[in-house]
């Protein structure tokens, strides 16, 4: 579908992207998921494309700018590798990226982002806890001051990157109950006290690190809380909305693969004396699958266009509409990998398929970045309801 807010610098952008996952990723997608990892080159290599550098000043190796239609094109061309796992290895620390760049010391700044934004480095943002979840009102990690520090008790959990990151954005209770008492801090992997423990046997992202991450009486200077006490993660709030437009063009993504596959299986797989292309109920599926394509991609540069311009007119950031996206698209993803399975029958059900991984991985798509119910929820809160 050509995209009507496209200018020859996204055209590039996304070119260059697909490229380089056709070129560098898609050969070895399945060998490195069912390995658990990707080669530490490869995050210098993507790093390389400026995706980890919006909204990041070019003296941090940043692109000082931000573009919302690059951001997704990024996402979707991930997304059509297959293996969800790659995209998250390598982009765990996007969503770290902006609280750092905002919110942190010069210092702090100085220490740790180039590094980040050029790969070299990891980091991810700590705030989900084993018995919180989305309601992160109930944060249980807590920051005591001590002198000219505060001592960091508690866990974080499903924490992407958790094993490999050398710095982490935390989130710990400084105040009161509620959103309003947490404050976020800069902690460093080899700090006493912090330790980690992988989380295996998971579903779907073989390829990335998952980890729950422990703070046992972790003494962290005073300087290293970020922003304003008891603030923290109001501050970041819209810091999830990208991770939210992140997830829906990597499920389009995803979407787009199930539809490439199912229709390259159809038109080559012959049942009962002609193509299975030629049976109705396979080009249904297949129309089916292409209508909600078309649906989200339309609704997604939508989306980026609002959040353009709520950067150069001021207006609402689409925050609602994001939402909505969100699970919209999960779902819509969950029926073109089901449709998708079907049409391949047994071929899908094999590893080294696109289709078979991305079935599993359509879960984490839809729980992750705030679950479909969550995603509701707010969606109506924020129609004013």
């Amino acid at each position: 579908m050509d995209n009507p807010f496209y200018n020859e610098q996204r055209r590039a952008f996304r070119k260059t992207i697909r490229d380089f996952v056709r070129r560098e990723i898609m050969p070895h997608a399945f060998d490195w998921d069912e390995a658990g990892d990707v080669p530490w080159a490869l995050h210098e290599k993507i790093a390389a494309l400026g995706v980890f550098g919006f909204g990041i000043d070019e003296q941090y190796g940043g692109l000082g700018f931000d573009d919302p239609f690059m951001r997704a094109a990024y996402g979707e061309e991930m997304g059509k590798s297959g293996v969800g796992g790659i995209a998250a290895a390598v982009g765990g620390r996007t969503i770290s990226l902006a609280p750092i760049q905002n919110l942190a010391s010069t210092a702090i700044k100085d220490k740790c982002l180039k590094d980040i934004v050029e790969g070299r480095k990891s980091s991810g943002l700590a705030i989900t806890e084993p018995g919180g979840g989305s309601d992160v009102a109930s944060m249980t990690t807590t920051a005591t001051p001590d002198g000219d520090d505060y001592i960091l008790n508690g866990s974080k959990t499903f924490i992407t990157s958790g094993m490999k990151s050398d710095y982490f954005v935390v989130g710990a209770r400084t105040g009161g109950a509620g959103l309003t008492g947490i404050s976020l801090f800069f902690v460093e992997a080899n700090m006493e006290g912090f330790s980690r423990t992988e989380m295996k046997r998971k579903t779907g992202w073989w390829a990335s690190d998952q980890a729950t991450l422990y703070f046992d009486n972790l003494r962290v200077p005073a300087a290293n809380m970020m922003g304003e006490p008891g603030r923290g993660f109001i501050a970041i709030m819209n810091n999830f909305n990208f991770e939210r437009l992140s997830l829906i063009a990597g499920a389009l993504g995803m979407m787009k693969a199930c539809l490439e596959d199912s229709t390259a299986w159809a038109q080559d797989r012959k049942t009962f004396g002609k193509p299975l292309i030629k049976h109705q109920v396979i080009r249904h599926k297949i129309a089916d699958m292409s209508a909600r394509i078309d649906v989200v991609e339309s609704y997604l540069n939508q989306i980026c266009w609002m959040i353009e311009q709520s950067t150069k007119t001021g207006s609402t950031f689409p925050v609602a509409e994001i939402c909505k996206a969100k699970f919209f698209t999960t779902k819509a993803l969950e029926f073109c990998a089901s449709e998708a399975m079907q049409i391949l029958g047994g071929a899908g059900y094999l590893r080294g398929c696109r289709v078979e991984c991305i079935y599993r991985e359509v879960k984490v798509m839809a729980i992750g970045g705030g679950s479909e119910e969550i995603m509701r929820d707010l969606a109506v809160r924020q129609m004013g309801l």
